[in-house]
């Protein structure tokens, strides 16, 4: 597989208004005990059943064999909660996991304004290839100026390059080089529509319409069922689901605390559902089921507590889920019962 997005924990030290996820926040108490131990007890058990080796054929490149990449991130796990007891052992277990069988990319991805030359340094050490910082944008709380922005990007870059590393470039790229990398939500990155999901649905920023398919494009869903070559991509949560897509679906597609990630994609070939969404055709993941292109369509509009009508492709593959998938499994559910 090229890619594995793995969320380890939902702990932030931010509520950000622009977020995908409303469970990225800050626990305190007993909640942080839970979170963090539910991380310490599932992390390791999912880096079992993750695929036995990272390499993919690239499709660009002639079928070349290249080294996929697994992105390591959060909420916020440079936090010191998850940091040592969850990260560091994670990182420790995939490096020994795929060294000997082609080796693997290894990404963190951090806010980045906690972070510091310890940190980095401690990283390195533990064989992260890339670090990648997410927070570079106007929604996060001390950088709304991009004077602000800036200073933090100069800091690390300063730190970063005593340390070896190097500016990120699109592969292929050295593998004996270590890279840093800065994005955030502005209008000039992938993300920068925001996706119709937790709290950036909730406070109606996404600028998304229904021209935007997020589905057909890197870390939606496009391509997840071509798990042995290029552009194959999943996302896992810390309780072990497994998600088409970054942006998650209403209900995942399997979980990895008993199955491997092979068997959830393979048992998932040839459905018509989730093959749809691999083609990044989500308005078309319906059909089977009664649902036409038009009516997938009107379920992707819906109204916004403002009043304001907000239509994207996401919406209606919500729809779909409550309406069709999570209805048929409760069924099931109640008529096994009895």
């Amino acid at each position: 597989m090229e890619s594995i997005y793995f969320v380890m924990s939902w702990l932030c030290h931010r509520t950000c208004e622009h977020c995908y996820e409303e469970r990225f926040h800050p626990y305190h108490g007993e909640d942080l005990e839970r979170i963090v131990a539910e991380s310490r007890a599932n992390v390791s058990r999912i880096i079992d059943n993750l695929p036995e080796s990272m390499m993919y054929l690239d499709r660009n490149d002639g079928d070349r064999a290249k080294r996929g990449r697994i992105i390591l991130a959060g909420g916020e796990i440079m936090l010191e909660a998850v940091r040592e007891p969850v990260l560091y052992p994670a990182l420790v277990q995939l490096h020994r996991k795929y060294e000997d069988k082609g080796g693997v990319e290894l990404i963190v991805q951090t806010t980045g304004d906690i972070l510091t030359e310890r940190m980095i340094v401690e990283l390195l050490e533990r064989n992260v290839s890339v670090i990648s910082v997410s927070g570079l944008d106007q929604y996060h709380e001390g950088f709304e100026s991009e004077a602000a922005r800036e200073r933090l990007r100069a800091k690390l870059t300063k730190i970063f390059e005593s340390q070896g590393m190097q500016a990120w470039m699109p592969a292929p790229r050295p593998e004996n080089v270590r890279y840093f990398h800065f994005f955030g939500a502005t209008p000039d990155q992938w993300i920068g529509k925001l996706w119709p999901r937790g709290r950036a649905h909730k406070n109606e920023l996404s600028t998304a319409g229904i021209a935007d398919n997020f589905c057909n494009r890197w870390s939606g869903g496009l391509n997840f069922l071509e798990q042995r070559y290029s552009g194959s991509e999943v996302s896992i949560d810390p309780n072990g689901n497994v998600f088409p897509c970054c942006i998650k679906t209403k209900a995942p597609v399997g979980n990895l605390m008993d199955d491997k990630l092979e068997t959830v994609i393979e048992r998932l070939r040839g459905n018509p559902v989730y093959e749809a969404i691999s083609l990044g055709q989500p308005e078309r993941m319906g059909i089977e089921h009664g649902w036409s292109v038009d009516k997938f369509l009107e379920k992707s509009k819906t109204t916004l507590p403002s009043g304001r009508v907000y239509e994207n492709l996401c919406i209606g593959c919500d729809a779909f889920h409550e309406e069709v998938l999570l209805k048929r499994a409760a069924d099931l559910v109640v008529i096994q019962g009895g």
